[in-house]
């Protein structure tokens, strides 16, 4: 069976040539992290119906972060439209009595295509690879239209929907508390809290940072400059390790390790389509918010509240001379955390689909180590302490990232069930 030719006006820039690979590192990937991440080629759907599901959202990750080399949260929105749209293409071809293989194929390639167009040619080879599995039989082509509608229809809904918008800068006067850039630098993709939310009409939002004079805000400052630092004589060996194995792209980790498990114990089509749809669109609604939230609330990173402690107002807090952290600063400010809200809503997907027993074996490609959890509850503290632990978040901003994630999910779900 050879791919459809599904003609269609391109009205969206591509993302690869909207966002400068020097924008690569987010939530302080390093640039080989990035780069070694591997491209597997997709699979004829021989195990099962669902392995199509599976094969696009692998091929997804290689498009969007090895080929293109999109920053993590931005990244993280196409990751959403392009699940969003398999899903719903399994929709429309069980409507128009279709093939749901076909259709979940044609979908991801030409959302995909819309924004990497300079991936196509691996693209029309992967779709080769699915469809050349099929029949070619009017099952197959509905199929593929279906899945072609359902394409046009996520990409016609984000035409002029805030994405790259360079009229969206961040500046702040210098104060105590408020975030600022690096000398010379800038926020990164400063406009994606103004992005319209891909599935949910209104945000989950929290009660923003701690006062600067507060007890809390005391506490989780002398938490941080004590375990975060890079010269930490506090930290344990295990606490730095658990801190350089989570600074890896947190967008994706989950997302693998739930493929190679459902790869073993698959589920039906429909509810594979569901949980990746669901996980990837809480994921970029949740992003989104906490964009927001970087943006106005603009709090300063422990790195800067150490340097700035004689200004807080606070008599528990102290500076502490050329106090750096353990791992690199990122181009945002600390509120709320970017990698609880990626972690924290796959985590709740996940979690409302499949149970907390979930055991997920995880890859860092900072380290090249894998991780099995046999919960995600424990993976999720994980995660959350290794961004106090690498210096880089007070935990009131992890705590209220993963408020963001769960509710987030938790709706997301519910919406698209």
């Amino acid at each position: 069976m050879t791919p459809h030719s599904h003609p269609r006006t391109r009205t969206l820039a591509a993302l690869a040539a909207a966002v400068p690979t020097a924008l690569a590192l987010i939530l302080t990937v390093p640039t080989s992290t990035v780069a070694s991440m591997p491209a597997r080629p997709v699979t004829a759907p021989a195990a099962g119906p669902s392995q199509v599901v599976l094969d696009w959202e692998r091929t997804s990750f290689r498009t969007v972060f090895t080929e293109a080399v999109s920053p993590i949260p931005v990244g993280t929105l196409y990751l959403g439209f392009t699940s969003l749209a398999m899903n719903d293409a399994v929709h429309r071809a069980r409507h128009h009595h279709g093939s749901r293989v076909a259709a979940v194929a044609q979908a991801a390639h030409d959302v995909l295509a819309e924004y990497f167009p300079a991936s196509l040619a691996a693209l029309d080879a992967d779709l080769a690879t699915s469809l050349d599995a099929l029949p070619g039989n009017r099952f197959t082509h509905r199929g593929i239209d279906a899945g072609a509608a359902a394409a046009d229809a996520m990409i016609a809904s984000r035409v002029d929907d805030g994405r790259d918008d360079a009229s969206v800068v961040y500046i702040r006067d210098e104060a105590p508390g408020v975030w600022q850039p690096a000398e010379g630098g800038t926020m990164l993709a400063a406009w994606l809290g103004y992005v319209d939310p891909l599935v949910l009409h209104r945000r989950v939002w929290v009660n923003g940072p701690d006062a600067l004079t507060s007890r809390d805000y005391a506490r989780d400052y002398n938490e941080v400059r004590r375990l975060g630092s890079a010269t930490s004589t506090a930290r344990t060996a295990t606490q730095t390790d658990t801190a350089l194995f989570f600074n890896s792209n947190s967008a994706i980790m989950i997302g693998e390790a739930l493929i190679a498990r459902l790869e073993s114990r698959p589920l039906s089509l429909r509810r594979t389509a569901l949980l990746f749809a669901a996980m990837h669109g809480a994921m970029a609604d949740s992003v989104i918010t906490c964009w927001r939230l970087k943006y106005e609330v603009g709090f300063w990173r422990p790195a800067q509240a150490v340097a700035g402690a004689e200004t807080d107002g606070n008599p528990a807090t102290h500076t502490e001379a050329d106090w750096t952290s353990l791992l690199p600063l990122p181009p945002y400010s600390d509120y709320i955390s970017g990698h609880a809200s990626l972690t924290g809503s796959a985590a709740a997907v996940v979690r409302r689909m499949l149970g907390d027993r979930t055991r997920l074996t995880l890859h860092s490609y900072n380290t090249g180590t894998d991780r099995t959890y046999a919960r995600l509850s424990r993976l999720e503290a994980g995660a959350l302490n290794s961004r106090i632990w690498g210096g880089l978040h007070f935990r009131d901003a992890m705590n209220d990232g993963y408020r963001v994630a769960h509710r987030t999910g938790a709706r997301v779900l519910a919406h698209l069930r």
